[in-house]
């Protein structure tokens, strides 16, 4: 996994992460969708990063 990649993947967690609680505290269901939304692709792209790590190894 490169650092960039690792990195752009970690932050887009945090940030989806971040804005599901704020929108749970909220009580913005919308808010509360699009951080999980954030934090699906930001998952998603960790494991495409790791998928392509091992298939290189």
């Amino acid at each position: 996994m490169s650092a960039g990649e690792k990195a752009k993947a970690k932050t887009e967690q945090a940030k989806g992460k971040a804005k599901e609680a704020a929108g749970s505290a909220l009580g913005d269901d919308r808010m509360t969708a699009e951080g999980q939304a954030d934090k699906s692709t930001g998952d998603a792209r960790e494991a495409r990063e790791k998928a392509r790590h091992v298939f290189k190894h």
